[in-house]
């Protein structure tokens, strides 16, 4: 593993209006090398100059840059290191979640934002996370306002969401992106474009690295929410999204199976038995209308090998250890899931009739 040294200005042309490098410019107040922005990449050469650029544009450039390279062979490692980008090199595809724990670990500001690569930030996205999570020490996490790159008249995410069927989803997904105004508490930050508290990271544990991708956001904000902690939606930080830029496609089988596993280790990773038991009904309802819908799509083999997988290796996850003295938050967490799901409910049924309309 190296690490790169500093960003050069792009012959021709400019990353950013001034000369300086990404992350050196003049902050506002006190706000000062508080952030460290750690981009995880795998193959994303594509979509790695948009990326910068925007970064490079921000209002507020008192920031630390770091990517961090899974073992790309599309020539990432050759173009971070012609460009002086700050970066770590990993031998290998680790997963997102090794690739992350790695680059908040190597960070030592107060605050560290995940990013994916296929992402263009609007110019104060950086300033108003910031303002956004320093607004209290019980906030863990701030997720921005996703919109679609190539509809950005549509939403990609305003924060991501949990039900009692099991389903993490992504709140408002597909709807107007003109709406999501306000700043509301929310299950999860979606870590695809999100800026957390690095110091609760040692208190909870950082993300889980059997997850290799997927679900593991939903599984370290549902830790953080077990120790009272909450998690934003800011919609000031708006960044657009190309959505599955490293894995390609929406639905795949690797995606398809990862994520049938993994949502297993986070339902018993975090729930204690009792929970698990009076939710029992609707986690099974969940599975199997998960079931039947991947069956729908042809994925029905990829949900079925990654339940099985689950069941093989829950054993080896680690379950957040109850606490009498949370019991209050597991109680705000059951409101949440009950919320959650009515919501889901609500949002599915204003696209299908969108849909209909549009038949």
């Amino acid at each position: 593993m190296r690490c790169a040294g500093s960003l050069n200005r792009r012959p021709g042309g400019s990353w950013r209006k001034a000369d300086r490098p990404i992350g050196t410019g003049k902050g506002e107040g006190n706000m000062k090398k508080e952030v460290t922005i750690i981009i995880p990449n795998y193959n994303g050469l594509a979509y790695m100059e948009a990326c910068m650029e925007a970064l490079g544009n921000q209002s507020f450039q008192d920031f630390h840059l770091l990517v961090v390279d899974n073992g790309s062979t599309d020539g990432s490692v050759e173009w971070l290191r012609k460009k002086r980008i700050p970066a770590l090199f990993l031998p290998e595809n680790k997963g997102f979640s090794a690739a992350v724990n790695l680059g908040i670990k190597h960070s030592t500001t107060p605050y560290v934002i995940l990013l994916n690569n296929d992402t263009k930030v609007d110019k104060h996205y950086v300033r108003e996370l910031l303002r956004a999570i320093t607004r209290s020490p019980k906030i863990f996490s701030v997720s921005s306002k996703m919109v679609q790159m190539h509809r950005p008249e549509l939403m990609d995410d305003a924060g991501d969401m949990y039900c009692l069927f099991g389903w993490a989803y992504q709140r408002g997904v597909g709807r107007r992106s003109k709406g999501y105004r306000r700043a509301v508490r929310v299950f999860s930050a979606c870590a695809g474009a999100a800026i957390y508290r690095r110091q609760v990271f040692e208190e909870i544990g950082y993300f889980d690295e059997k997850h290799f991708a997927y679900l593991e956001d939903l599984d370290v904000c549902y830790r953080a929410k077990i120790f009272g902690y909450h998690n934003l939606y800011c919609p000031q930080a708006v960044v657009y999204h190309v959505g599955s830029g490293t894995s390609g496609s929406k639905y795949n089988d690797f995606k398809v199976r990862l994520a049938a596993r993994n949502n297993l280790y986070v339902i018993y990773k975090n729930m204690p038995w009792p929970q698990l038991l009076v939710n029992s009904p609707g986690l099974l309802t969940g599975i199997l209308l998960k079931y039947g819908f991947f069956k729908k799509i042809g994925f029905k083999k990829a949900y079925v090998e990654g339940l099985k997988e689950g069941i093989r290796t829950v054993g080896a996850c680690k379950k957040a250890a109850f606490r009498r003295e949370h019991l209050e938050n597991y109680l705000a967490i059951q409101w949440e899931l009950i919320t959650g799901t009515f919501l889901y409910a609500y949002e599915f049924s204003k696209r299908k009739l969108k849909a209909v309309r549009k038949v």
